[in-house]
C-alpha cells in the first residue's frame, strides 16, 4: 500500500507540470495562484513584524500616535545622527562581502530575473532582501517596505515554482502572483496590487494571467486583514473636489508633480555613473548624506507613513510640508542611487502627499471659497508621482482609489495622473524609474509582443512526441523494429549523446529503395547501417530544458545554429531524458496560428 500511495504521489507531481506547458491551464494556474497569495501573506506579516517591533519598541512614545513605529522625530537630534551613518556602515560590510550579483534586491531584481532568468530567484536572495529590508528601514534610511515586499513574494513563489518543477512559463506567472499579494499585503489594496504586477513588473496584461493574479492578491489581502484588520494603510477622511474651478490648479499641480517624478529618475540614474566604485565606499557616503538630512528633517527617516497621514489630515504647515517633501525627493534619489538597497515606492507616496498638500494649502489661499481639503490635494499628489515616477498610471489610480475608498476622487484623479504621466515621459523622455536602473546597470527590459507571446508558453506545449532514439550504428533487424513503432522522427545516438534529428520515412525510403525490405535471405545486403551516412534529410540538434519557454528556444535556435532541438529533462543523477522535439518552424507556426 505504501508503494501505491508513493507511486501515485510521484505520478501526479510529474502529471502536474505538463498540464502547465501551455497557455490553457488555467484552473491549475488559479490553485497555484491562490496558494502564492497565502504563502507570500505569511511572508510579508513577518517582515512587516520584524520591522514593526523594533521599532516600536526602542522608538521614544506613549503608543497614542497612529504610527508610533514611525517616530524617528522624537529621537534626540545625536542619535538621529549617529542611527542612520551607522546602519550605512553596516549595510555596507554585508554588501562588500557578497558577490555582486548577490547585492541585487527590490523590484529591479525581480524585472531582471523575469527578463534574463525566467523568472527564477534564489533562496539566498530572498534571505539577504529580508536582512538588508529590514535595516533600511529599521536604522531610518530614507527606504520603504513595498519593494522588499515585492522581491519577498515574487522569491518565494518562485521557489515553490521550482520545489514544484513547474515549466518556466509557470514559473513566470507565480512571480507575477508574488508581487501582486506582495502590495495587496502591504496596502491592503489588492486591485492595485494586481495591476501593479500586470502593469510594472511582467509589463503586459493577459487574460490567462489575471486569474492566478487576482486570487493572489485577494488572498494575501485576507492574510494581512486577519492580523490588521480591514482598513487601507492610510486613515483617509471622506475627500471630494468642491468645484470644477480648481479644475485648472490641478493641471498645476499634475505639471509640478510630473517636473518632480522626472527630477527624481534623473537623479537616480545619474548616480549610476558610480556604479564602478566600491560599494562599501558609496553605501557609506549614501550614510553619510543622509545624516544632516535626519538631523534637521527627521521626518524623511523611515518610511515615513506617520507624516503622510497627517498631512492627509491636514495637521501639517506649508513650510514644513514643501522641506520635506523636497528633502525626501533628494534625499532618496541620491541615497538610492548610489546603492543604498531602499524602495522607492514608499518615499515616493511620501513625496507625492507632501508636495501635494503643500499645493493644496496655496490653492486654498488663490480660491478659498471654492478649494477642497489638503487631504485631497495630497492623495491626488500621491497617485500623480506614483504614476509619473513608475510611468504606472493604471496601477496608480486604483491605489488612489482603494486607499481613499471614494468614488469622488475617480475622476480628478485620473486628470492629475495622466497629465503627470505625460509631462515625465514626454515632456522630459524619461522612462520608468525601475526600467531606468535597469539601464544603468547595463540591462534592458524587453516587451514587446512577440516575445511576451513566446514567454506564455513552455516547449512542452508544442513539442512533437513521436520520437525514439536510436544508435548511429544498427542492423537491419534492429532498423525495422524501430519502424514499427511507426515514430515521426529518430534521435540519431552518438558516443557523447542525441547528434542529429532523422526523419523516420527517409530510413524506410532507404530500406526500401535498397532492396532490404525483401523477403530474399539471399540479398546482398550489409549486416549494419550507419543512420550518418545514408541519405536523408537530417538536422543538427542541441538540446532544450523541458521548462524552458519559446523564448529561451528560439534563442537557442539562435545560438547554436540548430536546426532542432531536443527536449529534454533530469530524472535522476546523470540521467536525461527525452520528451519530444522542437523544430523552429514550430515556433513560428504554433505564433502565426495563436496571432490569427
Amino acid at each position: 500500500m505504501k508503494k501505491f500511495w508513493h507511486q501515485l504521489g510521484e505520478t501526479l507531481i510529474s502529471a502536474f507540470p505538463r498540464r502547465m506547458s501551455g497557455v490553457d491551464s488555467l484552473p491549475q494556474l488559479a490553485v497555484l495562484g491562490l496558494l502564492s497569495g497565502l504563502v507570500t501573506g505569511g511572508v510579508i506579516l513577518v517582515f512587516r513584524l520584524a520591522i514593526e517591533w523594533p521599532l516600536g519598541y526602542f522608538l521614544p512614545g506613549d503608543g497614542s500616535e497612529a504610527f508610533p513605529s514611525e517616530a524617528f522625530e522624537n529621537l534626540d537630534i545625536v542619535t538621529r545622527g549617529i542611527l542612520p551613518f551607522a546602519g550605512a556602515l553596516c549595510l555596507g560590510f554585508l554588501l562588500h562581502r557578497l558577490a555582486t550579483h548577490d547585492r541585487k534586491v527590490g523590484v529591479v531584481h525581480v524585472m531582471e530575473r523575469l527578463n534574463y532568468h525566467q523568472g527564477y530567484i534564489s533562496a539566498k536572495s530572498a534571505f539577504i532582501q529580508f536582512i538588508v529590508g529590514v535595516t533600511t528601514v529599521v536604522t531610518g534610511q530614507s527606504a520603504g517596505r513595498e519593494g522588499p515586499a515585492v522581491h519577498l513574494g515574487a522569491a518565494f513563489s518562485s521557489l515553490m515554482g521550482q520545489w514544484m518543477r513547474l515549466p518556466n512559463n509557470s514559473i513566470r506567472t507565480l512571480v507575477a502572483c508574488g508581487c501582486a499579494a506582495a502590495i495587496s499585503a502591504s496596502f491592503n489594496t489588492p486591485i492595485s496590487g494586481v495591476i501593479f504586477a500586470m502593469e510594472v513588473v511582467m509589463m503586459e496584461y493577459t487574460i490567462a494571467g489575471f486569474t492566478p493574479i487576482i486570487l493572489a492578491s485577494v488572498s494575501a489581502a485576507f492574510v494581512t486583514q486577519f492580523v490588521y484588520g480591514p482598513e487601507p494603510a492610510f486613515s483617509v477622511p471622506a475627500l471630494t473636489m468642491n468645484s470644477l474651478l480648481e479644475i485648472p490648479w490641478i493641471l498645476v499641480i499634475a505639471v509640478i508633480m510630473g517636473i518632480a517624478a522626472a527630477l527624481f529618475i534623473h537623479l537616480v540614474g545619474s548616480m549610476g555613473r558610480f556604479n564602478h566604485r566600491p560599494i562599501l565606499l558609496r553605501v557609506v557616503v549614501a550614510g553619510a548624506l543622509m545624516v544632516p538630512v535626519a538631523v534637521l528633517v527627521p521626518q524623511t527617516m523611515g518610511i515615513g507613513y506617520d507624516t503622510v497621514n497627517e498631512t492627509i489630515n491636514g495637521e501639517l504647515g506649508f513650510w514644513l510640508l514643501i522641506s520635506v517633501g523636497i528633502a525626501k525627493l533628494l534625499i532618496t534619489a541620491l541615497t538610492v542611487g548610489l546603492g543604498m538597497p531602499s524602495s522607492i515606492i514608499g518615499p515616493t507616496l511620501f513625496m507625492g502627499a507632501t508636495l501635494g498638500g503643500a499645493m493644496g494649502l496655496i490653492g486654498a489661499e488663490i480660491i478659498p471659497d471654492h478649494a477642497s481639503s489638503v487631504g485631497f490635494y495630497a492623495m491626488l499628489g500621491m497617485g500623480a508621482m506614483m504614476g509619473a515616477v513608475l510611468q504606472a498610471p493604471l496601477a496608480a489610480l486604483m491605489a488612489l482609489m482603494e486607499l481613499t475608498r471614494n468614488p469622488h476622487i475617480i475622476l480628478p484623479g485620473m486628470l492629475i495622473i495622466t497629465i503627470s504621466s505625460l509631462i515625465t515621459s514626454e515632456a522630459f523622455g524619461k522612462k520608468s524609474l525601475f526600467l531606468t536602473v535597469l539601464k544603468s546597470q547595463g540591462l534592458s527590459y524587453q516587451s514587446s509582443p512577440v516575445i511576451q507571446a513566446l514567454r506564455r508558453v513552455s516547449v512542452a506545449a508544442i513539442m512533437d512526441k513521436s520520437i525514439l532514439r536510436i544508435d548511429r550504428h544498427l542492423t537491419v533487424e534492429e532498423a525495422r523494429k524501430a519502424l514499427t513503432a511507426e515514430p515521426k522522427w529518430l534521435v540519431v545516438e552518438g558516443s557523447n549523446g542525441p547528434t542529429s534529428l532523422l526523419p523516420a520515412v527517409d530510413l524506410a525510403r532507404y530500406l526500401e529503395d535498397s532492396g532490404k525490405v525483401a523477403t530474399d535471405e539471399e540479398a546482398d545486403t550489409p549486416e549494419s547501417i550507419d543512420l550518418m551516412d545514408i541519405p536523408a534529410n537530417r538536422r543538427d540538434i542541441a538540446p532544450v530544458q523541458y521548462q524552458a519557454t519559446l523564448e529561451e528556444a528560439l534563442h537557442e535556435f539562435e545560438t547554436t545554429s540548430a536546426e532542432a532541438l531536443y527536449v529534454q529533462r533530469h530524472v535522476a543523477p546523470m540521467i536525461q531524458r527525452i520528451y519530444g522535439v522542437v523544430l523552429k518552424s514550430d515556433i513560428e507556426s504554433y505564433y502565426q496560428y495563436r496571432r490569427s
